[in-house]
């Protein structure tokens, strides 16, 4: 792009001439200082007159000066020079007509025009040779043509680099360019291209006897006379009309200054504690004036309201009582059938069981594991996986990246750079140092140099880098600044000064390139290129890390390896170089150096070495928790029979039971080719070992504590209470299953095969349980009854009777704890305590924060995580973002250009515009850059004046603007027609030509490099393209969340502009889709399993729609209260922690409804003591099998090197099991004495009856 600028100078300095005296005429001598480029000829005589041949050729360069007779200052030869140097900049200025015909002007009037001596005067003259000039620009007011054509063009793009065209014509970057160093640029003969110097001078008036030249100019907004139109918005902000405003973020939502929830949720609970407190003291009241007695009229039988009154022969209870005892009888009848019959017959019923847990569990031999994060997070029927396959399938994949960050040890210092040439002393940092930037270079090539084995062959970073310019070109993109010096240590020496001083040196040429990375010739005396090796520029703000305009605190290298679609060896050879790569910067070391890197295959790596490190810590809590299930099933009734009593057999046996459950649930699923995922691998055996063993020691613990009647045998035993608990085991376990399922319905991967695997457990875990289980029970009953030892049972211990007691947790539970939760002045402030860890939970539910960093995915001592550190630190600029018009779109069409294009003539609403006024406002929309255009690129490319668009006579060939060849034509005429865009069979002959062109100093347009991928050519012309631009720097998920989310807005009105589908893609939109929806999909799924427990527990508690209202609304508290954990915590909400809340939802069940039931069932006469009783009888096993399980094993899991771990599951582990333990232990027990449901009248009937004439006849009343 140097060529551009330098070319602009070479005709600056050429021409010169006065009225009816010329400066100069012709081209004679070359210039020493610029190789192949000449001295125009000292000419002082009147002008000539204009041979035939270069009439047209003037009329095409200076259409908008009128020379009369054409009697001029140049001849033939100048015209051409002058049409050879105006190339580049029409390239990049022809889009705004005005611009370029301003630049013309400036050009024709030095070099031709007959009043050449009015403003021009050589001052340094070699015989026969004008060498030096000065011209007189006039004044630099916004009214001065200087001034006037700088304001035409400093809006121009450069649509193929997102950046202003001035950016790559003024020797710096456009913010930094004005009319005044711009025309001393043009004009400056160090841009290695002007021949000699041309010394403009701003004046408004006559200065030493000339005139300031003083040709007409047109502002950007202008019509031309030749009928071109205003240049487009995007090229002329003057023809936007006021630029885009941001809407204003919205205010937060408060009360007197203080958060509007937090206010809400604290009045909320004052009131409600004012109106329970008093409450309570009013019922307090009532009591000891009027009853003496809380229980008096609830056991009087003369009461109406007493339980112990009415008719004793249920003729008074209600239809739903009635239908529930029924239903419950039915139930209980079948379970003690079933019951009796697993331990007769425990042979047939265990290896039944063993058969058919065999047959379900090989399907594990077709187990796939997912660890694709694309399939974990994205659904196949997702918007952002559907546009992901799009994309991948028309323009190929998101090219793999190899990337290093390097900083410099704190001993290093910065340097000053002094210019030889005058101007502001420059602050080098650190990492710019030159010996620096040698060690940095040769890490580059080492890393250049590596060699992989793939298959038994080599693999080489050229087999697999993106190439953009192959096969002319096979240099591997490398985007570095080293690339600045052509990855060169000699480059980097390269230093040009006399024998006391350094005029230019390596700091010059970055100074340089960091403003024009494009260009081909640095305008210091070095004469160096700063673009890449691969053809292409390489862009300060994705090189230099802390890039604050000529400076940087790190270096960014980057390797972008194509990707490949579905095709498994070129994959594979990537990854088998990537795996060396990281082999290699493991083992680097460097003393001035500080590297952080990362592969495209790192992070699934560390995930991978993550689970693998972390099975060790999995292990160990599920042995500690099998040691404990094993150790506390017994009850041991004095040392003498401690082998006897103990249950480890029993409970390995439970133990397997489970295990074997979860294998069934893999297995058969992987016979349906379910894939399996992590999360359900490390999820689902503590989601099962909490809920079997729940059921295991419920049904042990019953056993236990359980008199033989008398005549009763010991299958008959174990059936009667099978039929008393099953029909619990059964809400639970069904409550759960179908929670899960309902939950399956998610659209999130990970929860949909989370809970598709924990609903097929459950309810396998429940089958197995209520059969081989009881079965096993019975054995061990027998065993136990026949003095045999555990686990050795064929040693018998000698005959001896002890006296039966309860066990100790039972009657701490019985005597100690249930009496005193349930004590008068101890339930209101239970109730105050849980009402408002709820009231403080609602209060922060919305301030849980969203997303996942990824950050937390890998292990504490992982490569990876210093690599993220750098890129939030250093990054510059966020990640490509490709607007993609979906196939369809008539671009041959005026019309359909128009929808598209930026340029002349394109709509203000079309999709180039849109995106570049969404980058005005980059803060608010994250676009950073005007998208990189190929339409107006092309339109630009086959422009007739431009020299790029050639084709062969003879054979129509396409001939590159390089090829110096008479028989290269033009593609268009000079004529109106061929001046306006192609259009129909035009449009589509040449783009081919475009697409296959590549740039050269002849020709910056060429679309290969840029644009070879963002079009898709069919039969019938242009199917898919993209237009690609940079999101501004994103940081953390809300960041990530909000560009998509913008992204969308953005394209959808494009869409609706346009009539035509586009949307955004960028590599990360597939992950973070998820998080648009996800306080929608957490609510949905929550509320589904709630409904869906609400209704089980309903049917399954005998029609009790209150008991089952109960349920539903513990459970809610307690998920409700996760959320007041995860904000504490400071755990966010994203998949995994929605799969941790859905199998809260299921863990929950456990600790509520075998209280509820027990509740419901109990016989008690009043509330308190219903509760009571609950509470002693199931809250002991709850505790001992959920809580005391499952504290030991999560305890580990903080010992786990993984953050997920650490957050994900071990602090969400423990914050459900203490919130459900204590909901289900403490609060409901407390709610269910105030307003828990009255007893089912038909039920006491029929317990009567059941237990009539035995010695549990006297117990109902009690």
């Amino acid at each position: 792009m140097s060529a551009v600028r330098s070319k602009f100078f070479v005709l600056l300095c050429c021409p010169q001439v006065e009225a009816q005296h010329c400066v100069w005429y012709g081209e004679c001598g070359d210039s020493p200082t610029v190789t192949g480029k000449k001295y125009n000829c000292n000419y002082t005589g009147p002008p000539k007159p204009l041979p035939s041949e270069g009439a047209e050729l003037l009329d095409e360069l200076c259409p908008g000066l009128n020379y009369g007779d054409r009697y001029l200052c140049c001849d033939v030869n100048q015209l051409r020079t002058l049409k050879g140097s105006l190339q580049l900049p029409l390239q990049f200025l022809s889009r705004c007509p005005a611009c370029f015909l301003n630049l013309m002007n400036l050009f024709c009037e030095l070099t031709c025009s007959p009043r050449q001596s009015l403003f021009m005067n050589a001052t340094k003259l070699q015989p026969y040779q004008d060498v030096a000039v000065e011209v007189p620009l006039g004044d630099l007011s916004v009214w001065g043509p200087s001034a006037a054509m700088y304001n035409a063009c400093k809006d121009v793009q450069a649509p193929s680099t997102n950046v202003q065209a001035l950016s790559l014509l003024c020797g710096k970057v456009a913010s930094l360019c004005n009319a005044t160093n711009w025309i001393q640029y043009m004009f400056n003969i160090n841009n290695g291209q002007s021949p000699f110097d041309i010394t403009p001078i701003f004046s408004d008036g006559p200065t030493a006897g000339f005139t300031p030249m003083d040709n007409q100019t047109w502002a950007c907004s202008d019509s031309l006379e030749d009928g071109s139109g205003p240049c487009s918005c995007q090229d002329c902000t003057p023809v936007c009309g006021p630029a885009p405003v941001p809407p204003a973020s919205p205010a937060p939502w408060t009360i007197l200054g203080l958060d509007a929830m937090v206010v809400i949720m604290w009045v909320s609970y004052m009131a409600f504690l004012l109106v329970f407190v008093g409450g309570v003291l009013s019922a307090w009241c009532y009591r000891r004036r009027r009853i003496m007695s809380e229980y008096g009229p609830i056991l009087d039988s003369n009461n109406p309201m007493s339980l112990n009154g009415g008719s004793s022969d249920g003729a008074d209870a209600t239809c739903c009582e009635r239908l529930g005892e029924r239903f419950e009888g039915t139930l209980r009848r079948l379970f003690t059938a079933w019951g009796s019959f697993c331990v007769r017959q425990p042979a047939l019923v265990v290896l039944t069981t063993v058969a058919l847990v065999a047959a379900a569990s090989a399907g594990l031999v077709y187990m796939r594991v997912t660890t694709d994060p694309v399939d974990l997070w994205a659904a196949d029927s997702s918007r952002a996986r559907q546009e992901k396959d799009y994309f991948d399938r028309h323009f190929g994949p998101f090219f793999r990246t190899e990337q290093m960050i390097i900083t410099t040890t704190p001993d290093v210092n910065s340097t000053i750079y002094e210019p030889y040439f005058g101007g502001p002393n420059v602050t080098f940092g650190p990492i710019l140092g030159k010996d620096i930037l040698h060690q940095v270079l040769d890490l580059q090539l080492q890393v250049e140099a590596l060699v992989a084995t793939y298959e038994g062959q080599n693999v080489t970073l050229e087999d697999i880098c993106l190439s953009p310019l192959a096969p002319y070109n096979n240099n591997c993109t490398v985007l570095s600044v080293l690339n600045y010096f052509q990855n060169s240590h000699d480059q980097l020496d390269h230093q040009v000064g006399d024998f006391f001083y350094v005029w230019d040196d390596y700091h010059s040429h970055f100074l340089y390139c960091v403003s024009a990375p494009a260009s081909l010739n640095d305008t210091t005396h070095l004469h160096d290129p700063c673009m890449g090796t691969f053809g292409g520029p390489v862009f300060p703000w994705l090189a230099l890390g802390g890039y604050n305009g000529n400076n940087a605190t790190a270096l960014v290298i980057t390797f972008p390896v194509i990707n490949y679609l579905n095709d498994k060896t070129r994959v594979g050879k990537a990854k088998a170089w990537e795996e060396e790569f990281i082999r290699f910067m493991k083992s680097y070391t460097n003393s001035n150096l500080t590297v952080s890197f990362s592969s495209e295959r790192s992070i699934e790596d560390e995930i991978n070495r993550e689970s693998e490190n972390d099975v060790s810590t999995i292990v160990v809590s599920y042995v500690i928790m099998f040691v404990y299930i094993s150790l506390a099933l017994g009850h041991i009734q004095s040392f003498r029979r401690l082998l006897v009593d103990s249950k480890v057999s029993l409970g390995i046996a439970g133990i397997l039971i489970v295990l074997s459950s979860v294998a069934c649930s893999l297995g058969i699923f992987s016979y349906a080719g379910v894939p399996l995922t992590l999360i359900v691998i490390e999820v689902i055996p503590f989601l099962v070992l909490a809920v079997g063993v729940d059921n295991i020691f419920i049904i042990v613990q019953t056993l236990q504590r359980d008199e033989r009647m008398p005549q009763e045998e010991l299958h008959q035993q174990i059936g009667r209470i099978l039929g008393d608990v099953a029909p619990s085991m059964l809400l639970s376990s069904v409550s759960e299953t179908v929670a899960f399922f309902l939950g399956a319905l998610s659209n999130m991967p990970a929860v949909r095969t989370f809970s598709l695997f924990a609903g097929l457990a459950v309810l396998i875990d429940f089958l197995l349980q209520i059969s081989c289980f009881v079965s096993l029970l019975g054995l061990d009953a027998k065993r136990q009854e026949n003095n045999r030892l555990d686990i050795l049972c064929c040693v018998k211990l000698a005959d001896g009777q002890e006296a039966k007691t309860d066990g100790l947790l039972f009657r701490f539970f019985k005597k100690l704890y249930a009496p005193f939760i349930l004590q008068e002045w101890v339930r209101p402030i239970v109730v105050a305590v849980f009402v408002g860890m709820l009231s403080f939970s609602v209060a922060v539910v919305d301030k849980v924060d969203v997303g996942l960093d990824q950050k937390l995915s890998m292990p504490d001592d992982s490569y990876v995580l210093q690599y993220f550190k750098n890129l939030s630190t250093y990054l510059h600029t966020g990640p490509p973002v490709y607007f993609v018009v979906e196939d369809g779109l008539n671009y041959s069409s005026p019309e359909g250009q128009n929808a598209v294009c930026g340029g002349v003539g394109c709509r203000n609403d079309s999709l180039v515009q849109q995106v570049y006024s969404a980058s005005l406002i980059s803060q608010y929309t994250t676009i950073a850059y005007t998208p990189s255009s190929w339409l107006d690129d092309y339109f630009d490319w086959i422009k007739p004046r431009s020299s790029c668009c050639r084709y062969y006579n003879t054979t129509g060939a396409f001939c590159n603007a390089s090829v110096v060849d008479p028989s290269c034509l033009h593609c268009r005429a000079m004529t109106p027609a061929g001046k306006q865009r192609p259009t129909g069979e035009d449009f589509m002959h040449y783009l081919p030509m475009f697409l296959s062109d590549n740039p050269n100093t002849k020709c910056g347009k060429g679309g290969h490099a840029a644009y070879s991928s963002a079009v898709v050519l069919g039969d019938k012309g242009v199917g898919s393209s993209y237009f690609m631009t940079y999101h501004t720097i994103l940081k953390d998920s809300p960041d990530y969340i909000d560009a998509l989310k913008m992204a969308r807005v953005l394209a959808d009105n494009i869409t609706l502009a346009l009539g035509h589908k586009v949307f955004p893609y960028s590599i990360f939109y597939v992950f973070y889709e998820q998080y648009l929806t996800i306080a929608y999909d957490t609510a949905l799924n929550l509320g589904v399993s709630l409904g869906a427990i609400f209704v089980v527990s309903t049917v399954l508690l005998g029609f009790e729609v209150w008991a089952a209202a109960l349920v539903s609304l513990t459970i809610a508290m307690i998920l409700v209260n996760m959320f007041g954990v995860m904000w504490l915590w400071g755990i966010s909400l994203n998949a995994v922690s929605l799969v941790n809340l859905v199998m809260s939802c299921g863990i929950s069940v456990e600790f509520c409804s075998h209280i509820v039931r027990a509740f419901s069932v109990s016989m008690k006469g009043s509330r308190v003591e219903r509760a009571e009783e609950a509470l002693a009888h199931m809250g002991s096993s709850v505790f001992s099998g959920i809580t005391l399980t499952k504290f030991g094993g999560i305890l580990i899991l903080a010992l786990s090197k993984s953050q997920i771990f650490q957050i994900f599951y071990f602090r969400m582990y423990l914050a459900m099991v203490l919130l459900g333990a204590t909901h289900g232990l403490i609060f409901l027990p407390v709610l269910l004495s105030y307003i828990g449901p009255s007893v089912n009248k038909a039920k006491v009937f029929a317990a009567k009856q059941r237990y009539a004439n035995t010695e549990r006849e006297p117990l109902l009343n009690y």
